[in-house]
């Protein structure tokens, strides 16, 4: 699980679902949906899809881990501002 900047456990599992909780930037400035964009292996078959809204704990989605090598994502809002790590995403390991 992704939270607030954190990973647990660092490396997921090839074909089981993945879940990233967002409490970041966008949420705390105000958006009203926000978006996880990812993707595998660099970005190959990148998606973006909406997080679901829970007013204590913030944003949260559930994807596959459909890659080889790593899951690479970041965050943006309905009015397209972007939360991307400052330019270097996030990124976990598949094994």
């Amino acid at each position: 699980m992704f939270k607030n900047g954190v990973l647990t456990p660092d490396m997921v599992s090839q074909g089981e679902p993945v879940t990233v909780e967002y409490d970041g930037l966008l949420s705390r400035c105000g958006a009203d949906h926000i978006y996880l964009h990812y993707g595998f292996d660099g970005w190959h078959d990148s998606r973006t899809i909406p997080m679901s809204h829970r007013p204590v704990a913030g944003y949260m989605a559930t994807v596959v881990a459909d890659g080889s090598e790593e899951v690479n994502f970041c965050f943006k809002d309905s009015a397209n501002n972007w939360d991307n790590n400052s330019g270097w995403n996030w990124n976990c390991k598949i094994k």
